[in-house]
């Protein structure tokens, strides 16, 4: 029983586990959309990581990202396809009444990201989902 026990310990401590781990080629700024030449994948273990470029490539970057650092989930977010004081048209939609007008981001956004929107109209300060480029849902959204 206790050499049972004492090879288990020795295996214990030579069988470390080593996987692949997305790192940057270079540096990644903030807001740029990540191609397969700026990832590649490297040897560690990092509790956390992105281990497949398929799942990082497309993505914007949401924070600078620096060469052979690995890059995490939240590292990474969908590309916004609102911009900063854009002129948004704003959208709601309830029980068959439409209303439509314009409005000016104070933020940016991907697609499902809530924004705060002037309304160029009331000059009110709202929130809205992005629904498409361009494009922000108000109120109860169908």
């Amino acid at each position: 029983m206790i050499r049972f026990l004492l090879i288990l310990f020795l295996l214990g401590l030579t069988g470390q586990v080593w996987s692949q781990t997305l790192v940057a080629n270079g540096t990644i700024r903030s807001q740029a959309i990540i191609g397969p030449a700026d990832v590649r994948l490297a040897e560690g273990n990092v509790p956390g990581a992105i281990t497949d470029p398929v799942s990082a490539i497309g993505m914007e970057a949401r924070v600078n990202l620096y060469p052979g650092r690995p890059i995490r989930p939240s590292d990474l977010r969908a590309p916004a396809v609102v911009d900063r004081n854009e002129i948004v048209t704003l959208q709601y939609n309830q029980n068959g009444l439409l209303i439509v007008t314009e409005g000016r981001a104070l933020e940016r956004g991907g697609v499902g990201d809530r924004l705060r929107i002037l309304n160029l109209a009331s000059r009110n300060t709202i929130t809205g989902t992005v629904l498409s480029p361009g494009l922000v849902g108000v109120g109860h959204l169908q």
